[in-house]
């Protein structure tokens, strides 16, 4: 008999490889199956909702694991497993039919950048810009990239994988400290993708490209050479929503039929 987990986790993207396990690499699911599989006494496998790269830090990361029942699920016990850039913040049965990745609707990513003086404290998680960034320029670039559309000039190519994206809200505010910060939500993301989008309007916010610029990419055949990436550490994974648990299998299914392969900002 095993019980489906599901663990909402938080981390500091900094020292890490990124989500996924990689030979030789430090990562956020090599350390979070490790201690799972400590208080389990046996191999499990994690299912997380989206693949964060490299850098990228999360709030709201979601996962999911078949344990075995008797398995004592204690939130303490995990933590206490865990090195200290990575939290648990909660550990209970998952409601029948849930998958951490298929049964998601959406994931919201948030970016920080400062184009002034910015706090050391916050090193590890805000963009320092060195020119200064006009905050209408940004709003007004990206209202035409939310919708549907072909991103592919905004990704890192997988082969067999589509590109096409339903982008369900992009904006920017300043906040009272002068950190811009730019909401980004999709059904799901291509590699990249979030990281792509932000290079992109941060050229238009310090005045080097147009308010066009951006959505004239939209439907290009390849990735746009001339778009930043924008560095990782600016970037943090804030939540994933879900439907309500009566449809977490139908939307599973549902999902699993239309896309396959890995989701990461």
């Amino acid at each position: 008999m095993v019980t489906r987990l599901r663990l909402d986790l938080a981390y500091d993207g900094t020292d890490f490889a990124g989500w996924a396990e990689q030979p030789g690499q430090r990562t956020v699911a090599g350390v979070v199956r490790a201690a799972l599989e400590t208080l389990a006494r046996g191999p499990i496998t994690l299912v997380v909702a989206g693949r964060t790269d490299a850098g990228v830090h999360a709030i709201g990361q979601v996962a999911h694991a078949d344990v075995p029942a008797a398995m004592v699920a204690d939130l303490r016990r995990l933590n206490g497993l865990l090195p200290r850039d990575v939290r648990a913040r909660d550990l209970a049965a998952a409601p029948p039919g849930f998958d951490a990745r298929f049964s998601a609707l959406s994931r919201r990513y948030a970016y920080r950048v400062h184009d002034g003086v910015a706090d050391p404290l916050r090193r590890h998680d805000t963009l320092t810009w060195n020119r200064p960034l006009d905050l209408a320029a940004l709003r007004a670039a990206s209202v035409p990239l939310v919708g549907l559309h072909e991103f592919t000039a905004f990704c890192r190519a997988r082969p067999g994988a589509t590109t096409v994206r339903t982008l369900l809200a992009l904006d920017w505010a300043r906040e009272p400290d002068g950190v811009l910060v730019a909401t980004v939500e999709a059904d799901a993301f291509c590699r990249s993708m979030v990281r792509s989008l932000v290079g992109a309007l941060l050229a238009v916010g310090d005045g080097r490209r147009s308010e066009a610029w951006p959505a004239s990419l939209l439907g290009a055949p390849a990735r746009a050479d001339d778009v930043l990436v924008a560095p990782a550490h600016g970037l943090t994974l804030m939540s994933v929503a879900y439907p309500p648990p009566d449809e977490f299998a139908a939307r599973a299914e549902r999902t699993r039929a239309r896309r396959t392969g890995p989701q990461s900002g």
